[in-house]
């Protein structure tokens, strides 16, 4: 395997960050990549005490410490970037034009995911800019949305999750949403925010793992 330097934007939360990498170091290890510690990729995390991005506007200000956390990896040559957090991917292009080292776009990534599984319909979780911006509205796909008074509930317990306040409470309150539209129709839940991501990983929900999505594109790109 050829030696890659891996940038990681992390922070957003710190939980879903350690998530990430502990998934990718199992994955490389499972997929047998791995004879030696010297096979491992380099990875650099940057793990930022940026703004939770969880309210319906966002401000330069607010963008300004993932801006600089890019800048830094950037600095320090790695081969690509990957930020760990969804609803910064909204601002993917203009990121992108801001550093040279390339960011995968975890859009694309997940797009690929859905065609792949010939999925049809899905209820999309996570903050409000990301579920009503679009960030993952796709054609042919049936995308359910929660109401706007579940759309306050998931983004108190994304807030909460972050905290480490009452995190089974957290738990209990996004699986229920989860339930009503599975029951509905939905075939699948996009865990569309780290939290969500690392908050049900261990449930018996189908779901796909935006985490897992990253985790696999870094893999194909080393």
């Amino acid at each position: 395997m050829t030696k890659t330097r891996i940038g990681v934007l992390g922070g957003i939360g710190p939980e879903a960050t350690g998530e990430f990498y502990n998934k990718l170091i199992n994955q490389l290890q499972e997929r047998g990549l791995i004879k030696t510690n010297t096979d491992f990729p380099q990875i650099l995390i940057n793990s930022i005490p940026a703004p939770e991005l969880i309210y319906d506007t966002i401000s330069k200000k607010e963008l300004e410490p993932y801006i600089n956390g890019l800048k830094e990896l950037s600095d320090v040559k790695v081969d690509f970037i990957v930020m760990v957090c969804n609803t910064i991917h909204l601002y993917h292009n203009q990121l992108q034009k801001r550093v040279k080292t390339e960011i995968l776009d975890l859009r694309k990534e997940l797009e690929k995911t859905i065609i792949k599984s010939k999925i049809k319909s899905a209820l999309i979780i996570g903050t409000p800019n990301t579920i009503n911006r679009g960030l993952y509205e796709f054609a042919n796909i049936d995308l359910l949305k929660p109401n706007k008074k579940e759309l306050k509930q998931l983004t108190k317990a994304i807030f909460n999750f972050n905290k480490g306040q009452d995190k089974q409470k957290q738990l209990k309150k996004v699986k229920k949403i989860c339930q009503k539209y599975l029951d509905l129709g939905a075939e699948t839940i996009i865990l569309g925010c780290t939290e969500f991501a690392a908050m049900l990983d261990s449930e018996d929900l189908p779901k796909i793992n935006t985490i897992d999505v990253l985790v696999k594109a870094v893999i194909n790109r080393i």
